[in-house]
């Protein structure tokens, strides 16, 4: 998987940009949508939680109590989840399930990362570990292409295991030197920044986007919404 993306999980899909994937929700994305795009000569990558219980998701009565641990800071509805638990992977087979049924052509399991966060759960950099690997088998079991989300810490421990990664703000975090053990071997990195100064000041952007060519990330600027309002990409 390579070339240019659009990435949009919130809002009416725009479907017209020349991209060559488009990353979308795949819980309300309609298969005939999927379908259209694909149709279109795109390639399709549903985004699911992995890591966190959303509370308006079809699914989130499956959860348990004893699956959820702190709320995300800043995303109302979502607690990160215990990924060592039997119960939270057999809803992610579940919902890996549902992306073949849907028709995805991959997935980007999201919130892959708890160990280094908040999370008010034991997990470690070993249990993350088991958990993305765990992840990667199953997708790859069912014919999917997966994506390693973040998870920056881990990048080269995991990247024979993910067929590609997507990132979030490794240019304003200093973080995208670290996915040249993707890059080294072929497999893409799609990036989103966030910044204001990204889309408010093009010669920041013209500096952004030289970084991006420089590290051969796919990067766009975006709103943190994820809902079309914005949309500048490094590459044309």
């Amino acid at each position: 998987m390579s070339d240019t993306w659009q990435w949009q999980l919130n809002g009416t899909l725009n479907t017209l940009y020349a991209v060559s994937i488009y990353d979308i929700d795949l819980f309300d994305t309609p298969v005939a949508t999927i379908k259209a795009l694909q149709v279109s000569g795109k390639k399709v990558v549903c985004y699911f939680s992995a890591g966190s219980a959303e509370n308006w998701r079809s699914d989130f009565s499956s959860f348990r109590a004893s699956d959820m641990g702190n709320a995300l800071s800043g995303w109302a509805g979502e607690r990160w989840l215990d990924t060592r638990s039997a119960n939270v992977r057999k809803i992610m087979r579940a919902r890996l399930d549902l992306a073949v049924s849907k028709g995805c052509n991959g997935v980007e399991p999201d919130n892959v990362d708890g160990y280094a966060n908040n999370s008010g759960l034991p997990l470690s950099a070993s249990t993350q570990l088991d958990y993305n690997r765990f992840l990667a088998r199953e997708a790859h079991n069912r014919g999917l292409a997966v994506a390693l989300k973040n998870d920056t810490r881990q990048l080269g421990d995991l990247v024979k295991d993910f067929d590609f990664a997507v990132n979030e703000q490794c240019h304003e975090y200093a973080e995208c030197g670290g996915y040249q053990v993707f890059t080294a071997h072929n497999k893409p990195v799609f990036n989103a920044e966030y910044a204001a100064s990204y889309s408010t000041n093009a010669a920041a952007r013209a500096t952004l986007c030289a970084n991006a060519s420089a590290h051969h990330l796919h990067t766009l600027v975006l709103p943190l919404a994820l809902d079309d309002s914005v949309r500048y990409s490094c590459e044309h």
